[in-house]
């Protein structure tokens, strides 16, 4: 073989090798995760990162990367960050955000791109009414008409009669507002005060003194992470003294740091996770969700789950799920995988994640039942079992 020839022969070789080596790196899942760990939802993104940092890097035998990208709790960022994700990383499938406006604004590109998501924000109207946007969308947290039934269950076996409701100005409060008035009618609740407030308000002064002045028996303050706890400060602070109920975008570590003494007694919606060890043991979801508590935990100290960490870690177990039915009819790296995953997501049955048991369909994209909440109570700054379940 002269040297013309054997270059020749070397540089198809190479070629091949090449062609192996790129073969093997899009053989490799690769999942884009949208998060807000800093700015006001911080709280709520940063256990749902640490939960992420736990995640097996395997999947039945491929290898798994993920790209963690911070949103900052701001829209447009959540937006230019699931750009990089889709178009430069060219990622299987995304995991986030955390908040119901970042995941609105994402609906339309995720569609155009043909790439799943996996939202770890709460509102249904991310996956409803299912259209052809809101086909690639799924999400973990429980909808609010999960947790609004077992909190009007609730508060009417406890004597409640009239409610004031105040709440966030966006889509997470207006959600909030929609299913709660609707269950209040039913549980013949008479609600004597309805007040809006922003995020990142630093009063709401004027908003708790239209609420006192209707004498309700209870407030609910639909909110999310520590901007929840402004209005129950404020409450305390004006001598209230009925009972204070929040939703389950509260379990975060830091609400309770923030919150002190005025959030103790609140009564919570929530996922069976955040209070795992004090289930019954009759309860379906208690084994899963004992043994992500032990994982997480262990990694990050006693006490220290939260709602936010179990639904992050309940994305994994669904797409661990998802992902060997989508191989058998592509290859990761591909338009053709990405439709597979989605598919196979959607056929998800009896999945038991840590916040309850998973049966998707294309008309339900959470696929979560009443095992999915329970009631907790705040006491001795903890988050603690109450009711239900």
């Amino acid at each position: 073989m002269n040297s013309k020839t054997f270059r020749r022969a070397g540089g198809i070789a190479l070629g091949l090798v090449s062609g192996l080596v790129s073969t093997a790196a899009l053989a490799q899942i690769r999942i884009g995760i949208d998060l807000a760990t800093t700015g006001p939802a911080a709280a709520i993104g940063a256990p749902s990162k640490n939960a992420i940092l736990l995640w097996p890097k395997e999947i039945a035998g491929q290898k798994v990367e993920t790209i963690i990208l911070d949103d900052a709790s701001d829209t447009s960022n959540a937006v230019r960050n699931l750009h990089k994700l889709v178009d430069e990383e060219k990622v299987d499938i995304v995991v986030g955000p955390n908040t119901t406006p970042n995941a609105l604004a994402m609906l339309q590109p995720l569609a155009e791109s043909g790439t799943p998501m996996v939202a770890l924000a709460a509102s249904a109207a991310i996956v409803e009414p299912q259209d052809a946007k809101r086909a690639w969308a799924f999400k973990m947290p429980q909808n609010d008409s999960h947790m609004a039934t077992i909190l009007t269950q609730h508060m009417a076996d406890n004597g409640v009669k009239t409610v004031a409701f105040i709440g966030f100005a966006d889509a997470y409060g207006e959600g909030w507002w929609r299913e709660f008035s609707k269950l209040a009618e039913v549980r013949k609740l008479k609600i004597v005060a309805a007040e809006r407030y922003n995020r990142n308000d630093a009063s709401v002064t004027g908003q708790v003194l239209k609420i006192m002045a209707a004498h309700p028996d209870a407030v609910l303050i639909a909110g999310s992470a520590t901007p929840a706890v402004l209005p129950q400060k404020t409450l305390v602070e004006r001598g209230y003294k009925g009972r204070i109920y929040q939703t389950h975008g509260i379990a975060t570590l830091e609400f309770l740091k923030v919150g002190g003494k005025d959030v103790e007694g609140t009564y919570f919606p929530t996922g069976p996770a955040v209070v795992a060890k004090q289930l019954p043991d009759s309860n379906p979801v208690k084994r899963v969700a004992l043994d992500f508590t032990r994982r997480y935990e262990a990694a990050y100290g006693e006490g220290t789950v939260t709602q936010f960490a179990a639904d992050a870690w309940g994305a994994w177990m669904l797409i661990a799920n998802a992902v060997p039915v989508a191989l058998k009819s592509a290859k990761p790296g591909t338009p053709e995988f990405r439709k597979a995953l989605r598919d196979a997501i959607e056929g998800t049955k009896d999945l038991t994640v840590p916040q309850g048991v998973i049966n998707m369909s294309p008309k339900d994209h959470v696929g979560l039942d009443q095992r999915s909440r329970v009631m907790g109570k705040i006491q001795g700054g903890k988050f603690n079992y109450a009711y239900g379940g």
